[in-house]
């Protein structure tokens, strides 16, 4: 079971649907790639919620999501490869973002090329 998909997968329905909220499980992972899309301007805002034992986030969508998905197999990038996978996932240049995973967290095409890393691909949003 894969909980980053299903999240993703959760935000894409509801995004479509037009609902102005969803609620997600909350794991580290899930919680960085939303924080990546929260400073993208995908999403407005996110709240974690205790529901008993449990913590879920509400995430708070800003319907600027064209198409969001996962990328499996999660492909290791070096900085040179990222054009190749940027033309592969995104429509247009600067107009989305790839999520990935860094040795200095999660963070997106644009930042690691700034910070001159690589790492492996979870996402795409646009």
């Amino acid at each position: 079971m894969d909980l980053l998909a299903d999240t993703i997968n959760t935000i894409k329905v509801n995004e479509n649907a037009g609902l102005a909220s969803c609620t997600v499980r909350d794991t580290k992972l899930i919680k960085s790639v939303i924080e990546v899309m929260k400073r993208s301007g995908y999403i407005t805002d996110y709240d974690v919620i205790k529901e008993g034992k449990r913590t879920a986030i509400k995430v708070s969508l800003a319907k600027k999501i064209n198409d969001v998905g996962i990328i499996k197999p999660r492909f290791a990038v070096g900085l040179a490869d990222f054009q190749k996978y940027e033309t592969r996932y995104i429509p247009s240049k600067d107009f989305g973002i790839l999520i990935l995973s860094t040795p200095k967290g999660i963070m997106t095409n644009r930042e690691a090329k700034e910070q001159r890393m690589g790492g492996r691909l979870l996402a795409y949003v646009y």
